[in-house]
């Protein structure tokens, strides 16, 4: 496909790049679901609001995980890639 074509032509600055970029782009996110966690319940009274947002915050919680793991097992592919490539 057109897209991984591209990919093909990224030099391993680019990948570089992309893998600090999505570290910090991950980090971000944790530390924005923690800042949610901390502010999510001031001023409510609501019980079931209350465990309302925790769910959701849970939840989002969980998708970013799964999306670090997801990216972590890619990005040991392409390192387990270049070690390979290097051994020929």
């Amino acid at each position: 496909s057109h897209i991984m074509s591209d990919y093909v032509r990224m030099t391993d600055t680019e990948r570089d790049q992309i893998d600090q970029d999505a570290q910090v782009f991950m980090r971000t996110c944790a530390d924005a679901i923690h800042q949610l966690r901390t502010e999510a319940h001031k001023g409510i009274q609501s019980a079931q609001v209350k465990e309302h947002r925790t769910a959701v915050l849970d939840f989002i919680e969980d998708y970013l995980k799964r999306v670090c793991k997801l990216y972590s097992e890619q990005r040991a592919i392409r390192v387990k890639r270049v070690i390979d490539k290097k051994r020929l």
